[in-house]
């Protein structure tokens, strides 16, 4: 949790809400959110009886991924570049002048879109 925590605060400027122990799953959840308090709430699960997590190949995901608007592109690619997070496409273009995406793994694979709106 710690780590999963630390990534979308850090990477993606999520602010932490709270955090809370389930006992009867054994499991730990923790909420999290946009600093304005403006977007979703983003729910993050431990489940510490869990022993593997397995990420499905792209092709036989039914859930695809996330997406998280970012302000600059360049800066947020090149801190998690550096900090050896996943960068699965690098930041392109659809249309010329449309947003900038790229896409990136969480700590647990879970793939993440990255949006900068022009």
């Amino acid at each position: 949790m710690d780590r999963s925590v630390d990534f979308y605060t850090r990477f993606l400027g999520l602010k932490l809400l709270g955090r809370h122990e389930i006992p009867q799953n054994n499991a730990e959840i923790a909420f999290l959110q946009d600093p304005e308090g403006k977007g979703a709430r983003l729910e993050l699960t431990l489940y510490r009886d869990q022993k593997k997590f397995m990420q499905a190949e792209y092709e036989d995901r039914v859930f695809d991924h996330l997406a998280f608007e970012v302000k600059d592109m360049g800066k947020t690619v090149s801190m998690m570049r550096k900090e050896g997070i996943t960068i699965t496409d690098e930041p392109y273009r659809l249309r010329p002048g449309g947003s900038l995406i790229a896409f990136i793994e969480d700590p647990d694979g879970t793939l993440i879109e990255l949006i900068e709106s022009k």
